[in-house]
């Protein structure tokens, strides 16, 4: 989130797309309610069942699953086309007057510039700005003007160096250069009327322009006072493009200057209390903690990985960037002497070659692929039920059956666990499965004490309620006696190259207890030597621990296990376990309340706050603003900002990008797809692109080869089916607790009323659920939530379908269903961004059971 739950209560307008927080974030949800009944809020409602978020809305629109860029790249075109954006905000502080290279083209036939069919990815080059004054943009007279020079004919350069953004970005403040990104984006958008929004979502077109007119009226005449929210979850993610979703509504609240602002931004819902932490300490394999870049076997050493991911600033060259990754080699070093200690030297990179260096894609359905190819020989899984989150669960089963080895840490016995027990499995079978399969039993979430980071980035302590019970484990005990016994190993052993394991760091009181106050406060960061602000003062003695991020250093002297967590357990103590109710702005900023990363702010890029001069767009909602007498900026957040940057010093507020703006156009090395979102279809679609039917689906998304992946036909498979989650069941733990199961006691598929009526399916019949890789039996519900659409003229109906019920379970072992898990359904195709499976948006048939 770039707000917060709270913040939600700050808000005039919420378009909520690809998410059901009435269900899903009940608890959440209630400052969306009270923003309707305090501020007179209005909700959007943009999915494709009628959910109980919908039934709160003041519009709902209902949309083919997968079509949301269609969607949203409409509104661009109708804020742009009725004038509808934020002026100011959009020439100061977003890309929009960036004036991009001569050569890049537009995806009219699909395909930006620079397509590569036989790599299958993209020449970047062209996806970037026209640099002033030469070679990276240095000097010239033309940076006074911000025009770009003229190409001379037929002049061809010498050997190309590797792409990056120019210093010296040309530029035109009347937006009206052909190669600027708003005049780009304008024609970029341009196909995406009403109409074919129409054809591509469903939607009417009498009904999509009340929801556009409704969603950009808070820029109606001008008016930079309201301000609108865009809320999501994995609805939009769970997709072959999924990033650029995402993208696009960060657009939008660009150009309508909602981001930075209270009641504003882009907000993910995060489906458990501490998803948004996994990711913050690295959870994904091309990430170190704090969203650092991976090394890769192109990094031979520190100070060649440093350059690499270390941004320079781009800019119009009147203009400043704070550019904060510029800091990252103090970000690097301070982590690698909290991983490596005194092994971690500047004479030896810092131990920079002890980090693996990954050479190839390690995300999840590549995993998956590489155990099915014998690639893998095991796997550790803990609080995570591999088989059942899928894609493509028998493709994940027969992978497993190649494995030599599997360990599970788990409460239950889950269906990774018993993957060999999965229906249709014989006994015969199962005695040639040779995966050696051990169940490790390990302590639930009210049996443990640690952080816990909320889709607000808020992180709170919690504390143990319970003891473990009878051999059941705690996590980090677990983890400490695998790493103790592994070194061990290697001090009694030797091995290849035993350094990284023999040098970690593990300086905790009990080695094999690790207290979890212990790892936060190493998260924090401490100082190795003392430190002394300059500026202030200020001194930090060797061994204690650091205020926050600004004191790290790149020459060894600090070290801190996630830069963004520094401040979280500071000398004053432990600020996640803060709980001061007291909030002088009234508008659910809660200063004292646990702690926010980063620096405690939030809101993120709040200095968008204000105009140009520095003071509030909305007076009544004042986040921080310009202090002329003390000469810095001060308010109710933390201001995310050089504190001391005067209004006329023309300093971008999105501080951790180069340029100091907003994105409207993603330059070279931010997306592998595109740098404006464009609609494709998903990869089994009833229907060609509308758009460009030659190039139906994204051209960078990877088909696997194996026997399991297999693809639909709208021929064969005509219905669209989408998965999501229920209020009464916590994902696939609570179908083992008798209360849950109580409240649903069996699996269900939602079909439209239309659909059951043609096929002879009544409510509670069973029904087979068909896909080109498996089949799901459930009972029928039957509804009138989800209805028939026209789609390009076609008749489509769209099925929904909860994920929670498998083959283990209070009511799978007692035989009240058949045993078959959702993502069986569910095709093994990802975006290329985030490598995300595509489960929300697939092509299924019906049939009676």
């Amino acid at each position: 989130m770039t707000n917060g739950w709270i913040d939600i209560k700050n808000t005039d307008m919420m378009l909520i797309m690809g998410g059901n927080p009435a269900e899903n974030h009940p608890c959440g949800f209630k400052w969306a309610m009270e923003a309707k009944r305090n501020r007179n809020a209005k909700i959007i409602s943009v999915d494709p069942r009628f959910t109980r978020t919908s039934a709160t809305a003041d519009v709902f629109l209902q949309i083919r699953a997968g079509s949301d860029i269609a969607f949203l790249g409409g509104l661009i075109h109708y804020a742009i086309e009725n004038n509808r954006i934020a002026k100011e905000y959009l020439v100061n502080y977003t890309n929009a007057a960036f004036i991009v290279k001569e050569g890049f083209k537009l995806p009219e036939d699909g395909l930006y510039s620079g397509f590569n069919a036989e790599a299958g990815k993209y020449d970047l080059s062209t996806w970037n700005y026209e640099g002033i004054g030469g070679p990276g943009g240095q000097g010239g007279a033309a940076g006074a003007t911000g025009h770009a020079p003229e190409p001379t004919p037929g002049k061809v350069g010498g050997a190309t160096p590797p792409p990056a953004l120019p210093a010296n970005v040309a530029y035109d403040l009347t937006l009206q250069h052909p190669r600027c990104v708003f005049q780009l984006m304008k024609q970029q958008y341009s196909r995406y009327t009403p109409e074919t929004v129409e054809r591509i979502t469903g939607i009417p077109k009498d009904q999509y322009l009340k929801a556009a007119d409704l969603f950009t009226s808070v820029r109606k005449d001008g008016d930079m006072k309201k301000v609108a929210t865009i809320i999501y979850a994995v609805g939009w993610t769970q997709h072959t493009f999924g990033t650029q979703i995402i993208r696009t509504a960060a657009m939008i609240q660009l150009l309508l200057g909602n981001v930075g602002r209270a009641g504003g931004g882009v907000n993910a819902l995060r489906g458990h209390s501490n998803i948004q932490g996994a990711t913050d300490m690295a959870g994904l394999y091309d990430s170190l903690p704090g969203y650092l870049k991976a090394p890769v076997p192109d990094d031979p050493d520190l100070a060649t990985y440093l350059k690499r991911v270390t941004p320079a600033s781009s800019k119009p060259a009147p203009w400043n960037s704070m550019n904060y990754y510029a800091n990252t080699p103090k970000f690097v070093v301070s982590l690698l002497k909290s991983m490596y200690g005194d092994a971690a030297t500047k004479e030896n990179g810092f131990a920079f070659d002890y980090l693996p260096k990954a050479g190839q894609d390690c995300s999840w359905t590549h995993i998956w692929d590489d155990m099915y190819n014998d690639k893998i020989k095991g796997m550790m899984a803990f609080g995570m039920n591999g088989v059942m989150i899928g894609p493509d669960t028998n493709k994940n089963i027969n992978a497993l059956k190649k494995a030599d080895w599997l360990v599970v840490g788990e409460i239950y016995q889950d269906e990774t666990s018993e993957f060999w027990r999965a229906p249709g499995i014989t006994t015969d079978e199962q005695k040639n499965i040779q995966t050696t399969v051990y169940r490790l039993p390990c302590a639930g979430f009210a049996e443990k004490d640690g952080s816990m980071t909320n889709s607000a980035r808020w992180v709170t302590w919690k504390y143990a309620a319970v003891p473990p019970p009878g051999d059941a484990r705690l996590d980090q005990d677990i983890v400490a006696e695998i790493f103790l016994r592994v070194r061990d190993l290697y001090k009694k052993e030797g091995g290849k190259f035993p350094d990284p394991i023999l040098n970690l760091n593990w300086a905790y009181a009990d080695a094999a207890h690790p207290p979890l106050f212990q790892v936060a406060m190493e998260l924090n960061g401490r100082a190795l030597a003392d430190l002394k602000d300059d500026a202030t003062g200020q001194v930090i003695k060797a061994g204690q621990q650091l205020p926050g991020f600004a004191w790290l250093k790149d020459d060894g002297t600090t070290m801190c296990g996630n830069w963004i967590y520094s401040g979280m357990w500071t000398e004053a103590g432990s600020q996640v376990q803060r709980r001061g109710t007291e909030d002088p702005s009234g508008m659910g900023v809660f200063p004292n309340w646990s702690w926010s990363w980063p620096a405690n702010r939030r809101v993120l890029y709040n200095r968008a706050s204000c105009n140009v001069d520095g003071k509030p767009w909305d007076p009544d909602r004042k986040q921080i603003w310009w202090n002329e007498a003390a000469g810095k900026w001060v308010g109710n957040d933390v201001p995310d900002f050089k504190p001391d940057s005067h209004p006329k010093d023309h300093m971008g507020p999105f501080i951790m990008n180069p340029e100091g703006i907003g994105r409207l156009f993603a330059p070279i090395g931010v997306l592998a797809d595109g740098p404006f979102p464009e609609h494709y279809e998903p990869i089994e679609s009833p229907i060609k692109n509308p758009l460009h039917p030659d190039q139906s689906n994204n051209p960078l998304v990877k088909k696997f080869k194996t026997p399991y992946d297999k693809f639909g036909s709208p021929e064969e498979y005509s219905i669209v089916c989408t998965t999501y989650r229920l209020t009464e069941q916590y994902h696939y733990w609570t179908k083992n607790n008798p209360m849950n199961v109580q409240l649903i006691p069996e699996p269900f598929v939602e079909i439209p009323v239309e659909l059951a009526d043609e096929k002879g399916i009544r409510g509670t019949d069973k029904i087979k659920v068909i896909s080109a890789r498996g089949t799901y039996i459930a009972k029928a519900f039957v509804t009138r939530r989800l209805k028939p659409m026209m789609i390009d003229g076609k008749k489509v109906y769209q099925i929904g379908l909860p994920i929670h019920q498998g083959f283990r379970g209070i009511g799978e072992d007692e035989g009240r269903n058949a045993r078959t898990p959702a993502n069986l359904l569910t095709p093994a195709v990802t975006d290329p961004n985030a490598h995300t499976p595509e489960s929300k948006g697939f092509l299924v048939r019906v049939e009676k059971a």
